[in-house]
């Protein structure tokens, strides 16, 4: 995917990752009218948010990158698509269901557009699949969850970075209790049989993932 810069209508400057023109042709994909400009701009606001460090535009630009890696591997590659714009447009540290509700605005989004209902069925499903709290359905959701687990086999300064940005948006957590929880969410990566569920990033990321998270969870527990 090509990194020139682009500028949405709000001045924010924002890689070609998340430029209108890839937004207009996901929706265009699914056979639906791109929703008006104002939508494009809400979310980029969303993902801008004083409170976010890591689930921001960066990380955004990050999925999509891969999602248009993968394209020609994915049954409904535009579906991927906007489930990975919206799976993070609603996020609240202390809140637990900031995926349902973020799916729920895709959907209320997708209907608007003229989106058929099966088609938006599976984008509430893919935006769903990002809780990570079960084994993902379909083989698109595998795409979407690896994606946004992608971070995990980032390169060790990347990764790092990664820590320090989820560190900050938790920076109400006494040390000892952050802790304790970031240790429990890394162990529960580290007892999987395998991070990735697809072949294609099990392959490039997996024993790199391993490695970030197990020096992660030694520098947690000094």
């Amino acid at each position: 995917m090509p990194r020139s810069e682009a500028v949405p209508d709000d001045g924010t400057h924002v890689s070609a990752a998340v430029d209108r023109v890839f937004w207009d042709g996901a929706w265009t994909g699914l056979r639906a009218e791109p929703p008006p400009a104002r939508e494009y701009e809400t979310l980029l606001a969303a993902y801008s948010e004083p409170h976010r460090a890591y689930h921001t535009l960066q990380h955004l630009e990050e999925c999509l990158a891969n999602a248009h890696q993968v394209r020609m591997m994915c049954e409904h590659p535009d579906e991927v698509t906007l489930a990975l714009w919206y799976h993070d447009a609603i996020y609240r540290p202390v809140r637990s269901d900031n995926e349902a509700r973020s799916a729920e605005w895709l959907v209320r989004v997708a209907r608007n557009a003229g989106v058929a209902k099966p088609c938006i069925d599976r984008l509430h499903s893919l935006v769903l699949a990002t809780r990570h709290d079960a084994d993902a359905g379909d083989a698109d959701a595998r795409w979407v969850v690896d994606i946004d687990l992608s971070i995990l086999g980032a390169p060790a300064a990347r990764f790092d970075e990664y820590e320090q940005q989820v560190r900050r948006e938790y920076r109400w957590a006494p040390g000892p209790l952050y802790r304790k929880s970031r240790a429990k969410v890394i162990e529960s990566f580290l007892r999987r049989s395998r991070i990735y569920s697809t072949d294609y990033f099990a392959d490039r990321l997996e024993n790199v993932a391993r490695s970030n998270l197990a020096r992660s969870l030694a520098q947690l527990r000094r």
